[in-house]
């Protein structure tokens, strides 16, 4: 086990037994940290808790919820009619001759493979789409963080993420949320489909072929 190993785990503990006492009942309240004096020049920010806190970042989660919803009763829909279809070839199983129950079981399987590969489809398109999403917010993010960094007067920001504790005052993520909360609130998205040509590309180069000269004469 490395140092660094180690070091997460004496902070994992540190979190979980703060957490621990927190919950038990009748416990004092932690005490206030007392910060150290800032260190001139050195910023922190949680790009995570940013996305997290902002409007625009919740309304991504939320809108993900909803297409996330529609995929699931799509998929639900489908696998519900396959499980009623095969419920109702198995009790037919009896009045049915053999080749043409093991015709209608190899189409229901079928059914079922499309069915699974449809779903992986859609995991992808998830993905995609959150990516996509949260790509958006970073992008408007990026100008203001620079903006914040500029107004503290940074000479370098670290990952909030990163660090154990950090004096507020070095802290740019408070900042940021309000300005990314001014600058965006929500913004129109849907699944990205991944069985679809894409489309904005250039149109085909058509060629045309050249008149075809004269024959000259010897």
């Amino acid at each position: 086990m490395t140092i660094k190993t180690l070091a997460l785990a004496a902070c994992a503990v540190l979190a979980s037994g703060s957490a621990a006492l927190a919950q038990t009942d009748g416990a004092a309240a932690a005490p206030a940290i007392t910060y150290g004096a800032p260190v001139p020049g050195v910023c922190a920010l949680s790009v995570d808790g940013v996305i997290g806190s902002s409007t625009a970042g919740k309304y991504v989660d939320s809108r993900l919820q909803q297409i996330g919803a529609q995929v699931q009763a799509e998929l639900s829909g489908e696998k519900s009619a396959i499980d009623t279809e095969a419920r109702t070839l198995e009790s037919q199983r009896a009045t049915l001759d053999q080749n043409t129950f093991e015709q209608r079981v190899a189409a229901l399987q079928v059914r079922q493979n499309a069915l699974e590969r449809k779903a992986q489809l859609r995991d992808r398109e998830m993905q995609a789409t959150q990516q996509q999403a949260v790509g958006r917010v970073l992008n408007e993010m990026k100008p203001l963080i620079a903006a914040a960094a500029q107004a503290q007067k940074c000479a370098i920001v670290v990952d909030r993420s990163a660090v154990v504790m950090v004096n507020p005052a070095m802290d740019l993520s408070p900042a940021v949320v309000t300005a990314l909360n001014g600058k965006l609130t929500q913004f129109a998205f849907e699944r990205t489909r991944l069985d679809q040509p894409q489309g904005g590309g250039a149109p085909p180069v058509t060629q045309t072929p050249a008149p075809s000269r004269p024959a000259t004469k010897k």
